[in-house]
């Protein structure tokens, strides 16, 4: 099924150790005394908010081989070990908490001499000296944090231990308001070195269950549809990204209202609210919300204090649009959030054919009341152009086709792009929208391979067409890996494209997506976080975050991405089927089942979670009825199926089906953690060479 793979990355040059500890995800084990749930819940969840995921044991019931042998695999497996020292643990010479102390000590003989790993923390007044506490934990200083000491110290401090190179690149957490705190000790530990001893309970494997090209940054979130939610704990609006502060040069475009007679105009006031914001982004030292966030509130009862809290802006543009006949008004104001002031406005009556103007108007008029400063004309030019308003007129009825993405859009968004580029052969977007369009049929529809190459010819077309645009190349980069597996040219593609336009959240997730096709987890989580920044409240950005997660081990984080996700987009098929398989992997078959009912096609997650839970006839029915259900549309899930139940035959012939059909899904074969038990089969290494993955 197209779309349901994610991918991950390293840096460049080299792949990782396997099994390396290569991202703060699953980086953290809080090893507490049951008298300190509290502070320890709290700890957790300051690192949590800092991006960093946690192995917190909260279990009612310990003991017992497979809970030791859990808590073995996360010790073994955590990048720092971090034990909460208090009254209450000297009070007590045995407890769950000394079995992991102990564990903690053994695996620090095995490790690198200097290399951090033990990180002591102290809630009390308990002397260092007196602590009833291993000897290797004296060896290393300690972070005190009494009641009330500000964490913020300690958080990032943790953050830079595990990756230091990730840290340098993004903002740090914000610091708490200016009230003294007590002094918070940070021990000047080195940083972390590679090393035998720093491995994951997981491999960097990839979910199967995420997009299928990212192709233009909307078909993510669209392939299939469900109408029916899972019920998901409230996460703030907030909860996006953290920043240091808000830049005065900061702005969210919203949609502009379609204020004509007929109200049947709304595709042209987004598309000139999608122009104002592609326009916008294009000015140096300008920080400009991407669409799906600005459009996020269409609709809604919000206010622009509401709107910039929650985007991290200082500056809101909002308007409408009036349409008659060929005469066209529009009217824009710049309002500045925190005093709600209206710095600029402006009302531009022109006739339609004037409309490349009006929107060059806008833009250079909003860009001037916040004193930046526009690329050169030239550049702005050679992307959303065409002498043909009705090309136009047809370019966005085909734009919001792609975007409603419901039953037999995308078909029609074909045609309409289509007769743009017959009322004018050279207009480059319309011929990025063209190759969206038909890899989208191609991919929720018909499996057509005539249709996958109309769309590369399509993409091919738009680069020539605007070779400095970032749209063409991030089209036909996504379109190179998922479909052609050709993955030096889509990286390069992709490399121009951020080049041009590294702001752009859109490319950053589906460069994110290339990545994790290659197994580099690190680079891959890096753009996804790009790729929130720029988007703070695009569904399929923190989905997109969430199944690499996933594939990686990080369970807890890749659920709260996901849930955030499906609080965005409720709509969305992928959250609530990403959900049903983080349950399965977690070991709660019961829990995947339920959430699976929720989704449009249930017996995807069925046929695996009944067969763990050893329901035989349940699992062949589910699995039966995908079977005589579009099977050139769920090849690769039917061998996900198999290789889960350990029918390694039958896994590879589906697998071979997928091949032959270049099912985009295929793209996270190397790092799909359903496909565990075919990886010794030498055929899965054959299956590799052939996808030329290395």
């Amino acid at each position: 099924m197209n779309g349901q793979r994610r991918r991950t990355r390293q840096s460049s040059g080299s792949l990782p150790e396997p099994g390396a500890v290569t991202d703060p995800g699953s980086a953290v084990f809080l090893s507490y005394a049951s008298q300190d749930a509290e502070a320890a819940q709290n700890l957790c969840n300051a690192l949590r908010a800092a991006g960093i995921d946690v192995w917190f044991d909260q279990s009612e019931l310990r003991g017992g081989d497979a809970w030791d042998q859990m808590i073995r695999r996360r010790v073994k497996g955590c990048y720092l070990f971090v034990p909460i020292i208090s009254a209450n643990t000297q009070s007590r010479k045995e407890g769950y908490f000394r079995r992991e102390w102990k564990l903690a000590v053994d695996r620090t003989n095995d490790m690198a001499e200097g290399m951090a790993f033990l990180l002591p923390v102290v809630i009390d007044g308990t002397s260092d000296s007196e602590a009833l506490v291993p000897e290797k934990f004296r060896e290393v200083q300690w972070t005190r944090l009494p009641a009330g000491a500000s964490k913020d110290a300690f958080v990032e401090h943790v953050r830079r231990l595990i990756a230091p190179e990730i840290v340098a690149q993004t903002p740090s957490i914000p610091r708490s308001p200016a009230k003294p705190a007590p002094s918070t000790s940070i021990s000047p530990v080195a940083a972390p070195a590679r090393a035998p001893g720093a491995i994951r309970p997981f491999l960097p494997w990839i979910v199967s269950a995420v997009l299928i090209l990212g192709i233009g940054g909307l078909l993510a979130e669209k392939f299939l549809v469900t109408k029916h939610t899972v019920p998901t704990t409230q996460v703030p609006a907030t909860a996006a990204v953290h920043k240091e502060a808000v830049s005065d040069k900061s702005i969210a475009v919203l949609p502009f209202a379609d204020m004509s007679e007929k109200k049947d105009q709304e595709y042209f006031s987004d598309g000139l609210s999608e122009e104002l914001i592609d326009r916008l982004a294009q000015t140096p030292g300008l920080q400009v919300i991407a669409r799906t966030s600005s459009f996020y509130f269409k609709g809604k009862q919000v206010t622009i204090a509401e709107i910039a809290k929650t985007l991290g802006v200082a500056h809101v543009l909002e308007g409408s649009v009036r349409k008659s006949g060929t005469r066209l008004r529009v009217t824009a104001q710049l309002i500045r959030a925190d005093t709600d002031l209206h710095l600029w406005s402006m009302t531009y009556d022109r006739d339609v054919r004037d409309i490349f103007k009006v929107q060059d108007e806008l833009a250079a008029a909003v860009v001037t009341a916040l004193k930046a400063k526009l690329l050169p004309a030239e550049r702005l030019d050679t992307w959303h152009r065409t002498g043909s308003s009705e090309a136009y007129d047809q370019y966005l009825i085909g734009k919001q086709l792609l975007n409603r993405s419901g039953v037999g859009d995308y078909r029609l968004a074909v045609f309409a792009y289509q007769k743009a580029i017959a009322l004018d052969g050279n207009f480059a977007a319309a011929y990025v929208g063209l190759a969206e369009a038909e890899a989208a049929v191609s991919g929720t529809e018909t499996g057509d391979r005539v249709a996958l190459q109309r769309a590369l010819d399509a993409a091919n077309r738009a680069v020539a067409l605007a070779p400095d645009s970032a749209d063409g190349y991030a089209t036909r980069g996504s379109l190179l890996g998922e479909f052609f597996w050709d993955w030096s040219r889509a990286r390069a593609d992709f490399e121009r494209a951020i080049a041009y336009d590294a702001g752009n959240g859109t490319v950053q997730r589906n460069y994110s997506a290339l990545l994790s096709s290659l197994g580099l987890v690190r680079e891959a989580l890096v753009a996804a976080r790009r790729a929130i920044d720029a988007d703070p409240l695009s569904g399929a950005a923190w989905d997109n975050l969430g199944a690499i997660l996933m594939g990686d081990g990080q369970l807890v984080a890749a659920r709260a991405a996901v849930l955030r996700a499906q609080q965005l987009n409720p709509n969305s098929f992928w959250p609530p089927y990403n959900l049903a398989q983080i349950e399965l992997l977690d070991g709660h078959p019961e829990k995947a089942l339920t959430v699976a009912q929720t989704t449009r096609n249930p017996a995807l997650v069925t046929a695996m979670a009944a067969y763990t839970l050893g329901r035989g006839d349940e699992a062949e029915r589910a699995l039966n009825e995908i079977l005589s259900r579009q099977p050139q549309i769920f090849g690769y899930q039917i061998a996900e199926i198999y290789a889960w139940r350990g029918e390694n035959d039958q896994a590879f012939e589906w697998l071979e089906r997928s091949y032959a059909q270049h099912d985009p899904g295929l793209s996270s074969v190397k790092t799909n953690p359903f496909l565990t038990k075919l990886r010794a089969d030498r055929r899965y290494a054959a299956l590799l060479r052939k996808m030329n993955l290395p």
